[in-house]
């Protein structure tokens, strides 16, 4: 199976300059733990999550303001045409949970270890990599 086959394509993006406090509603709004940060050409700059937002935020004396202070530069991604199997290796291999998924250079999903979990021959798959991930204890 693909990474297009099960990624989710209705995405919540945000640019460099906004607020952490309006990107953590955005992701209270749309229920999830990373927003992509990209330009206006729909280019991934960065990755927030929830976890950068508690660690890399309110762990912070000099209380960064925006989430280009805060985002993970150069995310690891995936391509549609990816196998699942091998978009769910990265996530071990980079003890990450969601995948922003590029064509093109362009942002065009999200791939979670959840959303291959929802898929009944990948569950192994899933836990093993989830088992990897959580191993080492960092989470983006």
């Amino acid at each position: 199976m693909k990474v297009k086959d099960l990624m989710s394509t209705s995405i919540v993006c945000a640019r460099p300059e906004t607020s952490i406090t309006e990107v953590a509603k955005k992701m209270r709004q749309a229920d999830v733990g990373a927003i992509p940060i990209c330009d206006d050409r729909n280019r991934l700059l960065g990755i927030v999550t929830d976890r950068d937002i508690v660690i890399r935020m309110l762990s912070n004396d000099d209380r960064p303001a925006t989430v280009g202070e805060i985002m993970t530069m150069e995310p690891v991604f995936a391509t549609p045409n990816m196998n699942t199997h091998q978009a769910a290796l990265l996530m071990a291999k980079h003890q990450v949970r969601r995948l922003p998924v590029l064509e093109n250079d362009r942002l065009v999903g999200m791939l979670s270890m959840a959303d291959i979990a929802r898929k009944r021959i990948y569950v192994d798959e899933a836990g093993d990599a989830l088992s990897a991930i959580s191993k080492v204890g960092t989470f983006h």
